[in-house]
């Protein structure tokens, strides 16, 4: 059924963009902001009403744009779903949202404020945030519309030496009257993949590509096809393997899912199209010395600090005796060698460097190298 359209006026929208994070130059992420300003101009191109749009922003340092905005850290954040979203009226309420996040164990996405650190991961639970929005704490927006880019995937795999924080954020009574369509750029397990050349989210840039130019509050279905579509071209063309997904939560229907034809809890490996079958010529070493390469081709591999980012993403009772060196080379051979004795667990390499540099060359080689060197090593030595 076709719904009325919603007067631009009765927009409000809370966009946030957070690319620096207190944890450190290891989370930054670029992109996220430019990302909620190209979604702001669309609001106000639509003919929203800039004092409609709570914009908050953690741009990386040297990037602060010159625009209006607010902080992204947990208070401020915290105040804008309990204070300042209930105090303006309308009709249709946006939450845009592109930084970093994860899976907690009770299936919950924890989106890390600006303020997050090691120690004290600061969050907003998106579904803490969204039984604040659809209670009656909360007038009028009938209609509101999430859209999310950032990873889901398992906290536990992360291997962080704390737990999250949990909040729960104040709600009011429950009620019938509100419709939440929630939009993720992945899908529980999966990373959301980032450019960063280009400074954007793939599934941002797509989403933002697919918004109408005449309605300021599109059919969520309609968008959310075109959007899985694009999406659906990319992983074919082994540019990506995220999977976008759409919860919708209406009066009398409540629907949640990935992509049709997909496992949600499939584990990621490197990708299997492009790589060769091993031959007797490819030998363990030599496999091995490709692998080296392979992972030294990554510009994160010549910096310490990022190495041992990188060290961090991989299971502690793995490399926790493994030997560490200054020098990138020796450093990188010591962790290949470290998991070359656990094979089942290169697969968590190339999620854990991939998780740093999502670059569609450098991932397709690092693949195929991983791939080669099991194979080979299957294949005895």
């Amino acid at each position: 059924m076709k719904q009325e359209r919603i007067a631009p006026h009765r927009v409000v929208a809370l966009v946030v963009g957070i690319e620096r994070y207190a944890a450190g130059d290891g989370w930054n992420l670029p992109g996220p902001v430019r990302d909620a300003l190209r979604f702001r101009d669309w609001l106000l191109a639509r003919g929203v009403p800039p004092g409609n749009v709570l914009l908050h922003l953690a741009p990386l340092e040297g990037g602060t744009p010159d625009v209006p905005h607010r902080p992204a850290d947990h208070n401020s954040l915290r105040s804008a779903f309990v204070t300042d979203i209930p105090a303006r009226g309308g009709d249709a309420l946006w939450v845009w949202w592109g930084g970093h996040g994860v899976l907690d164990k009770d299936e919950h996405l924890r989106l890390y404020t600006a303020d997050a650190t090691v120690p004290d991961r600061r969050n907003i639970d998106v579904e803490s945030a969204r039984t604040t929005l659809r209670s009656d704490a909360v007038t009028g927006f009938g209609r509101q519309t999430w859209m999310v880019d950032a990873c889901q995937t398992f906290d536990e795999r992360h291997h962080f030496p704390h737990s999250l924080p949990d909040e729960r954020l104040p709600a009011g009574q429950r009620v019938q009257a509100h419709e939440q369509v929630l939009m993720f750029a992945a899908t529980r397990g999966q990373r959301a993949a980032n450019d960063p050349e280009r400074r954007t989210g793939v599934f941002s840039d797509i989403v933002l590509g697919e918004l109408p130019d005449d309605d300021p509050v599109p059919d969520p279905d309609v968008l959310f096809d075109a959007v899985r579509a694009r999406l659906e071209t990319l992983r074919a063309a082994g540019r990506t393997d995220q999977e976008p997904t759409l919860l919708l939560h209406r009066p009398g229907r409540t629907e949640s899912g990935p992509a049709p034809d997909r496992t949600p809890e499939a584990p990621r490996v490197p990708p299997p199209a492009p790589a060769p079958s091993p031959t007797p010529a490819q030998s363990p070493a030599r496999s091995l010395a490709r692998l080296i390469e392979a992972l030294l081709a990554y510009p994160l591999m010549n910096d310490r600090d990022e190495r041992q980012s990188l060290v961090n993403e991989l299971p502690a009772r793995v490399v926790e005796r493994m030997p560490r060196h200054s020098m990138p080379r020796t450093d990188v051979i010591g962790i290949v060698r470290t998991l070359r004795a656990h094979p089942d667990r290169l697969g968590e390499l190339f999620d854990a460097v991939t998780l740093f540099d999502v670059d569609p060359a450098r991932a397709a080689e690092l693949g195929q190298a991983i791939q080669e060197l099991i194979a080979s090593q299957g294949a005895g030595k």
